[in-house]
């Protein structure tokens, strides 16, 4: 999760826990002790109230959502921020949360979307279409098709030409 946070150029919020073993043997999470939820909130505390935008994601599977976001936190926070909570179909990390709603509490937008799978396919679909709309920009030069087997997007694109294997991804040498 990390990972995919920072590469959207977000900064991800590590609590160090004393607790060792934090996830399934699936890699979900597991419910944590109250003291480690305590310390938790009073870590999270800090970073949130300095956030402009703060997106949770945070489930444990057969669980309501675990409470990170205080109304607290949410009050110490600037007047036009904003809290995505990405678990408000399970009860939300956010303590304001209100499922399948965008409501103002104190000075802060609080989102709850539900059902967001069922909101990707459009989504998916644009973007691919955005894509394949950037590959033909690349490929057509003046009305032409134009094959620069320098360029690293189309040589990787490309798994053929005058009737030879030429895709470095499917060489067998």
């Amino acid at each position: 999760m990390k990972e995919q946070v920072e590469s959207l150029g977000a900064s991800f919020v590590e609590v160090p826990l004393e607790e060792v073993n934090t996830e399934t043997k699936g890699g979900y999470a597991k419910e944590l002790t109250n003291d480690a939820q305590d310390r938790q909130r009073q870590i999270m505390h800090e970073h949130v109230k300095k956030s402009d935008v703060v997106i949770t994601t945070a489930l444990i599977p057969g669980k309501p959502a675990p409470l990170l976001v205080t109304e607290e936190m949410v009050a110490d926070m600037q007047a036009g921020s904003v809290i995505i909570d990405l678990a408000a179909e399970n009860g939300g990390n956010c303590a304001l949360t209100e499922a399948g709603k965008t409501i103002i509490k104190h000075g802060v937008k609080i989102v709850g979307p539900i059902n967001i799978p069922s909101q990707l396919s459009s989504h998916a679909s644009l973007l691919y279409a955005k894509n394949m709309l950037a590959l033909l920009k690349l490929l057509i030069k003046d009305g032409e098709l134009e094959f620069d087997m320098n360029d690293e997007i189309i040589l990787n694109t490309t798994i053929t030409m005058n009737g030879e294997i030429i895709s470095p991804l499917l060489q067998t040498n």
